[in-house]
């Protein structure tokens, strides 16, 4: 099947902003909202900045009984599905349960849940291990927890591809929605600011260790020393189009039109990186031409080696400086797999008003040769965008959003 899937609520959690509109208001403006650690003392550590969500309290928006058994990332997660609904105009009771269902990508699972019970069972007995550390910490229960919550039974499951995962899940929503289903929840979320967490991420050797929130994320840039993590991510609701219209869905934000993925070859080898076929593949998915894309998220690594092969995919696909390119994500960190669902929102947001937000603190080092929007938004129709997502291990996954018509 070839139908239509297109966006009808969105929940979103970013370090700059809470729901739609606190976000939407931010990003349009360039607000940062990288700074040093505070959810736990970070002097130790060579990296020192995040992009944290200081304003959110589980207690204020979740019954009691979820609070003990439920990791950060799961409790942003369990809102922002809630704020989806409610956007969308649905009800969980609205739709036959086995019609709807929840596709969600995750990079690392329950890392901080998982923290403090690891902490219990060596200092104090496995007898102090909570019972809910089976589940807590798995990659998959954010889909298993929202799926629970609102009595969904259709097809569910979860993707880990780290950072590329956001768009491969939304990808997945797409085929399921085509097979049938009538409403699939789909995106990601991550929070894995602590010190478990931060070692492991630290392990890769790409965090900045900037101390500077200003100068230490800086994708196309000549000071680019790596990225800042972030916490937090998107959830949306993906329905058939004429579904949605037969409803009378209040909102359709946009249309997930193309996706394309590839693994890049294995290192040493010489070979090219898989980015452009898999930029190419969701152009051809969408049937679309490179001169309709009228915006590219980048995924904007922050590494002068990966922020070159993406540079040169974008240019082999759109010619020098062919298309508009911008990474907000500058403003919050890299969120993982909450990060390509956030750009998503982003671009349908820059659909409806006609406007590119900007990629903050960063001097385009001309040898990358993009078009890369800087220092303030830009004004512009945007009816297509090209947003880019890879993974650690060679992931490398892309999608076209088309705007509604």
């Amino acid at each position: 099947m070839t139908a239509k899937v297109v966006i009808t609520g969105i929940g979103v959690a970013t370090p700059n902003g809470l729901g739609v509109d606190d976000f939407w208001a931010a990003t349009r403006i360039g607000k940062n909202a990288i700074g040093p650690v505070t959810r736990f003392d970070a002097a130790q550590y060579p990296s020192r900045l995040a992009g944290e969500i200081h304003d959110f309290t589980a207690e204020d928006h979740l019954p009691s009984r979820l609070i003990p058994q439920t990791d950060r990332m799961t409790r942003l997660a369990l809102v922002a599905a809630d704020c989806a609904f409610e956007d969308a105009g649905v009800k969980p009771g609205d739709i036959p349960e086995f019609d709807m269902g929840v596709v969600t990508a995750s990079t690392s699972g329950g890392f901080e849940f998982g923290q403090n019970e690891l902490k219990k069972l060596w200092s104090q007995g496995s007898q102090y291990v909570s019972a809910y550390q089976s589940f807590a910490w798995f990659y998959a229960v954010n889909s298993g927890q929202i799926s629970i919550r609102n009595g969904m039974r259709g097809p569910s499951g979860v993707v880990v591809s780290d950072q590329a995962g956001g768009l491969d899940a939304i990808a997945q929503a797409r085929r399921q929605i085509r097979k049938g289903s009538k409403l699939i929840f789909s995106g990601g979320f991550d929070a894995s600011i602590c010190p478990w967490g931060w070692v492991a991420q630290i392990a890769g050797g790409r965090m900045s260790t900037s101390d500077e929130p200003e100068r230490a994320y800086l994708p196309f840039d000549a000071d680019a020393s790596g990225y800042v993590p972030g916490e937090g991510g998107a959830l949306m609701i993906l329905e058939d189009a004429e579904a949605a219209r037969a409803r009378g869905a209040a909102n359709v934000y946009g249309e997930i039109a193309g996706y394309g993925a590839t693994f890049d070859p294995k290192p040493g080898s010489g070979r090219e990186s898989g980015l452009r076929r898999a930029i190419e593949t969701a152009l051809a998915d969408a049937g679309l031409e490179p001169g309709q894309i009228d915006v590219v998220f980048a995924d904007a690594a922050g590494s002068p080696d990966l922020d070159r092969i993406e540079a040169d995919a974008l240019s082999a696909v759109f010619g020098p400086g062919g298309v508009p390119v911008t990474a907000p994500k500058t403003m919050t960190g890299r969120l993982y797999s909450g990060a390509a669902p956030v750009d998503v929102v982003s671009a349908v947001l820059a659909m409806r008003e006609g406007l590119i937000p900007p990629t903050t603190n960063v001097t385009l080092a001309p040898e990358y040769g993009i078009d890369l929007v800087t220092g303030q938004a830009r004004t512009a129709s945007v009816r297509a965008a090209l947003v880019v997502a890879r993974g650690q291990g060679g992931f490398n996954s892309a999608v076209v959003v088309r705007a509604a018509d």
